[in-house]
């Protein structure tokens, strides 16, 4: 036997035990089909497959000799792939087209080639390519033939099918980018790019859809880096509203113009960002093409795709495996976040607005996946913290928005990084980035030719009113649209600015109670009581004021001065006054009642709840447990609500699941810094029939102790340690949580089936004593049912407001709202109205808002006084039954 038929027999016993160990899917080819299948692959009809015969069948032999196998595959250890490196670039370019063939013969007889053949060659081929080949122009585009990319003789896309994820295409072309740099670019070759570029784009996500970006990318740098005669090629893809709008911007552009160029390479570069931040190298890049085409144009135009992305609706679309929500590609998300990069150091007032809606709509959760999109959404925060003092203002109002824990501490870093450069407190900085949205004490005026207009907050409400000649108008007049167009919109997020910022800072500042924060008087002065915005709460609320003598007052803004609870002046305060907000707990029952009379007599209505806010004292049971409170335990509540909840004050909590940890409880904690002090309330899994959703989330939860323990360590506080009002503002937390995630709140609960077990718990809680929040539910309605419609037929008695209506007596609980009927105390199932739209107090005064319990109350009240005129069937069956 020759010495090359003992080699070509080793190789083929080798292939047999090779195949034998190695293939990753057994199929019914016995041992000798596999070797020959591999010799088959190798009998390619070209020059450079039958030259390189011998040297793939070596490889194979080094592998089989080391038992390595196709996943500890390394063949930088193999002797062959060591002598095949120290061949010269033309003969590993020879090599790289025989592997190739070999890995065609594969694909095209994959049912009679076992798949570790493919495996074998597609390593080999993938490593020879990052290394320096000698390659023409027709041999590189015979390359990329052989990975099945068809070049049609006219103009049209190249036919990819799923070469663009299979083949090592993006290595290919950087072969090309090698010819390119050393020949310069090749007709026949730049044709075929152009062809292969058109086929890109079409797969907007999915698998490999990264990947196709990629390549889209570096086929426009090839098609307009080499030829300095020619525009960049840039291509988008038209999936979506915004991909589309950029390729009609691109075919807008004129070839001749001067700013074309660098408009294209400045849409070039958006198609690249990837990390968390933009590189400085971005910047620098993105800094140079600004000046070429000019700030201004970039500015406008810019501004114009972020409004569009803002106002891009989130499409819901049905599939096989359920319910998929649309909003950008993944390409067009990283060309958003580039374009976000780009106006970062640049936005305006309203591009800073855009940008601050675009964040919270990227963080919307979307069932099933989370945030909308994530990464967008942090470019927009990164883009915002450029935006000095109104650009933290933007991100203090969307930390109190946003739910996801992560980005709350995000953008707390940002917040804090910005008042680090400032040298202030993240507390300081965040009232000096409250704009005043041009309000002068909550009002801003402005004359549009004939026409004045009022923009002005009104118990916490933004609202523009009109008039001509001293006449109020209903509504903008129709001809300022095409001649104050601009103007216009200007007002409209003006009054969209001014109401969210009128929000934010009200939240803000209930919850600021907790922190005890103290400020100087010269500080307040500025930044609360002459802010042309926030004076509107401040001169509403109680303020303690704290003298260098030691003394204090608590004093409310009236009639242009600060008075106490007997409407008398208090002293001045000095610049050296420390002014903190007022809470019932530092003062005495009796001057807490005074206050509520004053807001009464004065009808002031508070914007948050401050004299008439629940308060939570250590109770003798709580005394006697020591380092724990059971007051809000032994509760069910649904999970979901009650974590929006907990994260919309500011609690930190996980969604507790049947798939993970295995943990049956839990808690919510929130962090207290100014206290050193972290609360935590205990929550149990409710593990029952039904109890959890598809995705392994628990329906339900139940809840247990709270406690305190140091932000740095584990060991339970004694109550008496903590501050009265820290326990206070937390336990008002909890009852809150109790108060509105409670199954108990829920008419439909029981009869919708609920869980059997805690049918006796929902009865219990819906017709049982009343918590804190609804003893001040019970004092508000004792005042205010003698003056409404409803007075002579009902009273309050005990736990229940007593209705008398024409049919029967019904009593409702002041806590849940739930109806029990005389004489049997059977119970009356009505939905609330979810519209908002439920009768309510009408012109009576509530010194306080946001108690949404007491306005479906008084809606039932009002209803089942005249229940002889009621037409719902579903209520009538239930009254006469």
């Amino acid at each position: 036997m020759s010495a090359w038929s003992e080699l070509w027999q080793r190789a083929q016993d080798a292939a047999a035990r090779l195949f034998a160990d190695v293939s990753p899917n057994p199929s019914p080819m016995s041992v000798t089909e596999k070797a020959r299948s591999f010799e088959q692959a190798l009998n390619g009809s070209s020059a450079e497959a039958q030259e390189m015969q011998p040297v793939l069948r070596q490889l194979l032999l080094d592998i089989e000799e080391r038992q390595m196998s196709y996943y500890s595959l390394k063949l930088l250890e193999i002797p062959t792939y060591q002598g095949i490196r120290a061949q010269d670039a033309a003969y590993k370019g020879r090599l790289v087209l025989a592997a190739a063939e070999a890995i065609r013969f594969c694909r095209d007889n994959h049912g009679a080639v076992d798949y570790s053949i493919r495996n074998l060659f597609e390593a080999l081929l993938q490593q020879l390519l990052r290394s320096t080949l000698e390659l023409s122009a027709p041999q590189l585009l015979r390359l990329l033939e052989l990975y099945g990319i068809h070049f049609p003789a006219t103009d049209k896309a190249a036919e990819v099918g799923h070469a663009l994820i299979m083949a090592p295409v993006l290595l290919t072309l950087g072969q090309v980018e090698k010819y390119q740099k050393k020949h310069g670019p090749d007709a026949a070759l730049t044709r075929c790019l152009h062809q292969l570029l058109a086929a890109t784009g079409r797969n907007a996500s999915g698998y490999g859809v990264s990947t196709e970006v990629k390549i889209r990318l570096k086929l426009q740098e090839l098609l307009g880096t080499h030829d300095e005669a020619a525009l960049p090629a840039v291509q988008f893809v038209d999936g979506d509203a915004f991909g589309r709008h950029l390729n009609e911007f691109v075919a807008s552009l004129p070839p001749a113009d001067v700013t074309t160029r660098p408009w294209l390479q400045l849409l070039q570069l958006w198609q690249k960002p990837s990390g968390a931040q933009p590189t400085v190298k971005f910047r620098k890049e993105v800094d140079a093409l600004i000046a070429a085409i000019g700030p201004e144009a970039v500015q406008v135009r810019t501004g114009q795709w972020l409004e569009l992305l803002t106002t891009l609706p989130v499409e819901e679309r049905q599939h096989t495996f359920g319910v998929e929500w649309h909003f950008l590609h993944e390409p067009s998300l990283h060309v958003a976040k580039g374009l976000v990069w780009t106006l970062g150091p640049t936005a305006d007032a309203t591009q800073q607005q855009l940008l601050a809606d675009l964040a919270l709509k990227c963080y919307r959760k979307v069932p099933g996946r989370g945030p909308l999109a994530a990464s967008l959404g942090n470019a927009c925060l990164s883009a915002l913290a450029q935006g000095g003092l109104p650009g933290v203002a933007h991100l203090s109002r969307l930390r109190a928005k946003v739910r996801q824990t992560n980005t709350q501490e995000l953008i707390g870093r940002y917040i804090e990084k910005a008042s680090a450069e400032l040298g202030v407190t993240p507390a300081e900085i965040e009232d000096m980035a409250v704009p005043t949205c041009g309000l002068s004490q909550g009002r801003a005026d402005f004359d549009y030719g004939d026409y004045h207009v009022v923009l002005q907050l009104t118990d916490g409400k933004a609202e523009v009113s009109w008039q001509k000649g001293g006449k109020v108008l209903k509504s903008a007049p129709a001809a300022l649209k095409s001649t104050h167009a601009a103007e216009l919109k200007e007002l409209k997020t003006a009054q969209t600015q001014a109401q969210q910022t009128f929000t934010t800072q009200r939240d803000r500042l209930d919850r600021s109670f907790v922190e005890g924060r103290r400020l100087p008087y010269a500080w307040f002065r500025q930044y609360y009581l002459e802010h042309g915005l926030l004076s509107l709460l401040t001169q509403r609320l109680i303020w303690r004021f704290s003298h260098p003598d030691g003394t204090h007052h608590d004093a409310l803004w009236l009639d242009e001065a600060w008075r106490d609870a007997q409407e008398q002046p208090v002293p001045a305060p000095t610049d050296e006054t420390q002014v903190q907000l007022w809470h019932p707990v530092l003062s005495p029952t009796d001057e807490v009642l005074a206050w509520r009379a004053l807001l009464e007599r004065r009808e002031l209505r508070q914007p948050l709840k401050q004299a008439f806010r629940e308060v939570y004292l250590l109770t003798p049971p709580e005394e006697r447990t020591r380092t724990y409170s059971n007051r809000m335990a032994a509760h069910i509540l649904k999970q979901h609500q009650f974590n929006s909840l907990a994260r919309l004050r500011g609690w930190r909590y996980a969604l507790m699941g049947a798939y993970d940890k295995g943990y049956e409880s839990d808690a919510a904690q929130l962090a207290l810094p100014a206290h050193d002090l972290r609360a935590e309330f205990w929550v149990s899994e409710v593990n029952a029939d039904n109890a959890f959703n598809d995705t392994g989330i628990w329906h339900y939860v139940s809840t247990d102790q709270l406690r305190f323990t140091h932000l740095a360590g584990e060991e339970t506080l004694p109550l008496t340690d903590i501050p009265p009002l820290v326990f206070s503002e937390v336990m008002r937390d909890v009852d809150l949580f109790v108060g509105v995630a409670s199954v108990g709140n829920d008419p439909l609960w029981r009869d919708g089936g609920g869980l059997v077990q805690y049918r006796n718990y929902w009865e219990s809680y819906s017709f049982g004593e009343l918590s804190e929040v609804a003893k001040n539910r019970k004092l508000a309605l004792q005042r205010l049912v003698p003056r409404l419609r409803i007075a002579k037929v009902s009273e309050i008695q005990d736990r229940f407001l007593v209705v008398k209506g024409k049919l029967r007596t019904y009593k409702i609980h002041l806590g849940s709202g739930n109806i029990l009927m005389e004489p049997n105390d059977q119970y009356l199932c009505i939905v609330p109205d979810r519209s908002g739209k439920q009768a309510g107090t009408g012109d009576v005064f509530l010194p306080f808002e946001g108690d949404a319990i007491l306005s479906i109350i008084l809606s039932k009240a009002l209803l089942l006084a005249d229940d002889d005129k009621i037409t719902d069937e579903t209520i009538t069956r239930q009254i006469r039954n």
